[in-house]
């Protein structure tokens, strides 16, 4: 008996690992996911949508309930910035109910999701084989600290002298109607919080930062925000993630194609990662589609361009102790500026 070969295989069935999923059923291919979770996967983020997210997913046909977003607010002190979407609304949405939505769409697609972890991969000229697995193309979507891109020795090792500081992530969501349409982000000395509203009565507090600590201990840097969510209900138990930035020497080896957290990631500070992910997941397709795998590469730096070179001027600044706290009042004093930065963000 022949052994079956799929077309793709895909390690990893978070938000980006369906996406490429879906993208890949609805082309007609043959595609198996593996994921060791089983069921409804949850993860620290913001879980704010920007636009561009809320369209990349319109046009899988995944409509996730949630919360309109209409902006970014910016919070330091007593000062205020604000800026507008004006591609259209984002969503804040729970990781879990988009994660349920993806899910759902590719098992009515017939796609398989394989409870096992990929442990060894190896290539041959027309296929790769990951495990028992056999097919024409492995798709990396496993995450930050990607299995796949290590075993395809992607991963980019960084030397003590050129690396970054690390920065982590925490989220608890907290039964509270929402103060506001837009997320709000308030800068500390050493972090940032961010409050997504994800539904009438539920917001998201998720902690950026460059100092370790509990969430309670990082909420301090906030008092206001402390104060605020001081008697409201905890709905959620702290989920934290990080260290943020990896670091990739190409998201492509012979057939493995990294994609989402796996193909390399700065920060969460500007918050349009999964928008970024979907549009890089959309050119993956292509490729794989065309049979034209080294494309990929250009087309991913192409498509997340702009979000990267953002995210590293803002990170950039922020690490500079003489700019960061001039960030919010620049936003504040011009505002222009201030909205034409949140546009380029939310496309």
């Amino acid at each position: 008996m022949l052994e079956h070969r799929h077309d793709v295989v895909v390690a990893g069935g978070g938000p980006t690992g369906l996406a490429v999923a879906l993208g890949c059923a609805q082309a007609g291919l043959d595609v198996v996911v593996c994921e060791k979770r089983p069921g409804v996967i949850d993860k620290a983020c913001g879980e704010g949508l920007m636009p561009g997210a809320v369209r990349a997913l319109g046009a899988l046909g995944i409509d996730p309930p949630g919360h309109p977003i209409n902006g970014i607010t910016y919070r330091q002190g007593s000062t205020v910035a604000r800026a507008a979407f004006r591609t259209g609304p984002g969503r804040g949405v729970r990781r879990t109910a988009l994660h349920n939505a993806l899910r759902s769409a590719v098992e009515r697609h017939g796609v398989p999701i394989l409870t096992t972890t990929i442990t060894h991969v190896s290539q041959r000229s027309d296929h790769v084989r990951a495990d028992e697995l056999r097919a024409r193309y492995l798709v990396a979507a496993d995450g930050l600290h990607s299995t796949v891109r290590e075993l395809a020795g992607l991963t980019k090792v960084t030397t003590a002298r050129s690396a970054h500081v690390p920065r982590w992530g925490l989220r608890r969501h907290y039964a509270l109607a929402p103060s506001t349409d837009t997320v709000e982000v308030t800068w500390a000395a050493h972090s940032e919080a961010y409050v997504t509203p994800v539904g009438p009565h539920t917001i998201g507090v998720a902690i950026l930062s460059s100092v370790r600590g509990g969430f309670t201990q990082q909420l301090a840097a906030f008092p206001d925000l402390a104060a605020r969510i001081a008697d409201a209900e905890p709905l959620t138990s702290v989920r934290g993630a990080g260290p943020f930035r990896q670091q990739t020497s190409s998201r492509v080896a012979g057939r493995i194609l990294l994609v989402g957290d796996a193909a390399g990631y700065v920060d969460a500070l500007t918050g349009e990662g999964l928008a970024v992910s979907l549009a890089t997941a959309a050119e993956l397709v292509r490729c794989i589609r065309m049979n034209r795998p080294t494309d990929y590469e250009r087309a991913w730096k192409r498509a997340s361009r702009r979000s990267r070179w953002l995210t590293e001027g803002l990170l950039w600044a922020r690490r500079q102790p003489s700019l960061a706290r001039h960030i919010v009042p620049t936003a504040a004093r011009t505002p222009w500026l201030f909205a034409s930065a949140i546009d380029q963000l939310a496309r």
